[in-house]
């Protein structure tokens, strides 16, 4: 067990968190534990260093943003999380072969009606096939090679459904061990419904499209709901960007996409136009349209920044704002991403806009400014020379974590 750390996300935990550590320290006396403080108010680092825990302090996130961070500061090796409110021994799921083993309470106590447990369940099953007995347990050993197939962890309390779909879809054994557990459970009140509602929300987004973003977490994409139009060409457009968020390889740019050939980024570079085409029976309608897909795509590589730049061009085209203005404080603060669905759908909404605003030769001009963006996009990024900019940096900016 010289190589093991245990992980420990705690927030306001500072009456628990001695005992957990002392706990776990006499039980793995060579295993490094690292607790990761997620901007508590109280004394939670303080008491856990005080007992011999590493502390991480974190800003207020998640707990799988939280486990995330410690991941990344532990050393190589396995993993073995725990609450941080935990009583009983963790020494048998820690023995095994098993990549992921996940503690299954052999005592419940307290809890709701078990809805958002069900919900979980369903979830891993519809992803995998395999019915999890305890889907939202926290206490889990890892593998290094669960551990390289599962971090970063989803956000939120949506981190151990992922982490068991993860597993599974990575060809791994996962395994659960009846162990004589206790921690401190939610009752059936106003905040215990309100802790199992945010839990089955991320549960939710966990289970569906993920990306990491450029700070290295991994957010739900959830720019695919522009899609959910009665607009035709707006919902081929975000089902053709989900393709890419699926199952894109590392090409980026025009160049690498052709030079690889068969790529979910060539299927948009076709598929959009022709899309586009269809929609608007003209040529300068369909440049236009796939000009202004591709050019939010290449926007949205910071949090906030092609919503941004398709709310300023919806007030000018009269174009829906009611879903933007909805994603962007989650997208500003880094709780979701658009992906490619989003992007793309947002630039296909303002394209169809300006196809029925201009006309002729001030169309042709439009496709012209729109086409060269897109060229400079491919030379240099686009994000950089906003950020060189003062008036557009400060408006960038605006809002971001």
């Amino acid at each position: 067990m010289a190589d093991l750390t245990v992980l420990i996300a705690a927030r306001n935990e500072e009456e628990r968190i001695g005992g957990t550590v002392e706990a776990l320290r006499a039980e793995f006396a060579h295993a490094e534990i690292l607790v990761v403080d997620g901007a508590s108010t109280d004394g939670t680092a303080a008491a856990a260093e005080a007992v011999g825990a590493v502390v991480l302090r974190l800003g207020e996130r998640g707990k799988g943003e939280a486990l995330s961070a410690g991941e990344r500061m532990a050393a190589s090796g396995p993993l073995l999380l725990c609450d941080a409110d935990l009583h009983g021994s963790l020494a048998e799921l820690v023995d095994g072969d098993a990549d992921l083993r996940v503690a299954a309470f052999t005592t419940r106590v307290g809890g709701g009606f078990g809805f958002a447990k069900r919900v979980a369940r369903e979830l891993i099953r519809l992803r995998t096939g395999y019915v999890a007995r305890e889907p939202l347990s926290g206490q889990r050993r890892l593998s290094e090679r669960a551990r390289a197939a599962c971090f970063p962890l989803a956000p939120g309390f949506g981190c151990e459904v992922r982490m068991t779909i993860d597993a599974l879809r990575a060809g791994l054994v996962v395994e659960e061990v009846d162990l004589d557990l206790d921690h401190r459970a939610t009752g059936r009140d106003a905040g215990g419904f309100a802790h199992r509602g945010r839990q089955l929300l991320d549960a939710l987004l966990a289970a569906g499209p993920l990306a990491v973003n450029h700070r290295g977490q991994r957010l739900p994409l959830v720019g695919w709901l522009a899609g959910l139009r009665r607009d035709p060409g707006v919902a081929a457009i975000a089902a053709i960007g989900l393709a890419d968020d699926l199952w894109s390889g590392k090409e980026r740019g025009l160049k690498a996409h052709f030079e690889a050939g068969r790529t979910t980024g060539v299927l948009k570079l076709v598929g959009i136009p022709l899309v586009a085409l269809w929609r608007t029976r003209s040529v300068s309608g369909a440049l236009l349209v796939a000009g202004c897909a591709n050019l939010l795509n290449q926007l949205d590589t910071k949090p906030g920044r092609a919503l941004k730049a398709y709310a300023a061009a919806a007030f000018v085209l009269d174009a829906p704002l009611g879903l933007a203005v909805l994603l962007l404080p989650y997208d500003l603060r880094e709780r979701v991403m658009l992906g490619d669905a989003g992007s793309n759908a947002f630039g296909a909404m303002v394209g169809f806009k300006s196809v029925g605003r201009f006309h002729g030769w001030g169309r042709w001009a439009t496709v012209a400014g729109v086409v060269a963006l897109n060229l400079v996009g491919e030379r240099r990024s686009l994000g950089e020379l906003i950020e060189r900019m003062p008036g557009l940096s400060w408006i960038d900016s605006a809002g971001r974590v």
